[in-house]
């Protein structure tokens, strides 16, 4: 057994680092979640969502992972039978398929090579013709952590528009909240399903559902769902009190309120450049090193996360071995198709220059260690992109102002 010093370098992307802020702030004890201390706490996450996914609209809170959040905006405005469209664009969309289908959806599945988004173009030619409306959603995952190809929601709402089709817009959002831009209502998503343990840097166990007035239409008068637990209704109503129908994850949310005034201090949009320079510098390093990028669309190009390619005859999990013995860096593993042929350097969360800047070293020394073919300098590429720093004035306050 290798004995390591300094802390262990978590390059997954997801669950992430959770910043010591944070991690202070779960350190309560515990507290009535009946009480009126509680109340101010919820009432304080609940409103803090709502900025952080920029909508007026409710955010639900569920204590769950991503794919709790999943299955709460399929009950709650889908029935068995409804058709769907879900655009094939890795790992995590095959996951949403197979609970879809759990559900006795009719899931039509677009199917991509992984290696880009979501083709906008198939999606809207789908629509168009459908024109008795058979289509009751159409599910797109924002930034596919298994593959760093984004598919940019916008484009899918501007696709509804077009066919003037009133399927709704369901997006996962899990790995691109709080790490790239969102706008849950300016962009017309109908359901946004989130998650804790990525851009929000806050352990896993917090899911997100935030919704549309005409998602909760639908799912009020969608009377055939079977549902308890994941009601928007239940919640909505119970959270005007600050509080939830049953046992919240309290001391969770005592962390999502510090990550939501860490993300907020250092200014949404500060936080979505400082995404896009770790990946415009990850991606250099990978140009210099004669790698391949497992995304082929630089309009698909995720800032949150870089998957990369080994050379054929190479593999991928070896080669996260050999780094994680040798310097007690984590990589993320290929996901599906990608397995043993991929590796994923997060770069989400909390997270700076000079953590890419280690992160980028132990891959470069990890490549010589296990042997993969490349060619050095990628480090360096990478420095040369974060010598330009370009940050968003905050605005000020009005107590600053006065």
């Amino acid at each position: 057994m290798t004995l390591h010093t300094g802390r262990h370098f978590l390059q997954i992307p997801g669950p992430t680092n959770v910043p010591d802020r944070v991690l202070r702030a779960m350190d309560m004890p515990t507290l009535d979640h009946r009480g009126p201390e509680f109340a101010e706490l919820g009432y304080a996450v609940l409103a803090g969502c709502q900025r952080i996914f920029r909508t007026k609209q409710p955010v639900i809170i569920y204590p769950a992972s991503g794919s709790g959040a999943w299955e709460a905006a399929i009950v709650n405005v889908l029935s068995p039978g409804d058709k769907v469209l879900l655009a094939e664009t890795g790992q995590f969309a095959v996951l949403w398929r197979g609970i879809a289908e759990r559900f006795k959806l009719d899931v039509e599945f677009l199917p991509t090579d992984w290696r880009r988004g979501a083709d906008v173009e198939q999606i809207e030619a789908k629509l168009a013709a459908d024109r008795a409306h058979k289509i009751k959603a159409v599910l797109v995952v924002h930034n596919e952590t298994s593959t760093s190809c984004v598919t940019h929601p916008l484009e899918v709402r501007k696709a509804l528009n077009r066919t003037n089709h009133p399927a709704l817009l369901m997006v996962d959002t899990i790995s691109g909240l709080a790490a790239l831009e969102y706008e849950h209502d300016a962009w017309g998503i109908d359901i946004s399903v989130g998650g804790s343990q990525k851009g929000m840097m806050v352990p896993p166990g917090l899911s997100f559902n935030a919704v549309s007035e005409k998602a909760l239409a639908a799912a009020k008068a969608n009377k055939s769902a079977m549902r308890s637990y994941w009601d928007w209704h239940d919640m909505i109503e119970i959270n005007k009190q600050g509080t939830f129908p049953y046992t919240p994850a309290t001391n969770l949310l005592f962390a999502l309120k510090e990550a939501i005034a860490m993300l907020e201090e250092e200014g949404l949009d500060n936080v979505f450049l400082r995404h896009k320079r770790h990946g415009a510098a990850s991606r250099a390093a990978v140009k210099a090193w004669g790698l391949e990028l497992v995304c082929l669309d630089p309009h698909c190009y995720s800032p949150a996360l870089t998957a990369v390619m080994v050379p054929d005859g190479n593999d991928a999990d070896n080669f996260r071995k050999v780094v994680l013995e040798n310097f007690d860096m984590s990589l993320g593993t290929g996901l599906g198709k990608l397995k043993g042929k991929a590796f994923r350097i997060g770069h989400i969360g909390h997270f700076n220059d000079l953590m890419l800047m280690g992160t980028l070293s132990g891959i470069e020394m990890g490549f010589d260690l296990a042997k993969v073919p490349h060619r050095a300098g990628g480090v360096l590429a990478a420095m040369e992109v974060l010598k330009g720093r370009d940050v968003v004035p905050m605005p000020k306050s009005k107590a600053a102002v006065a």
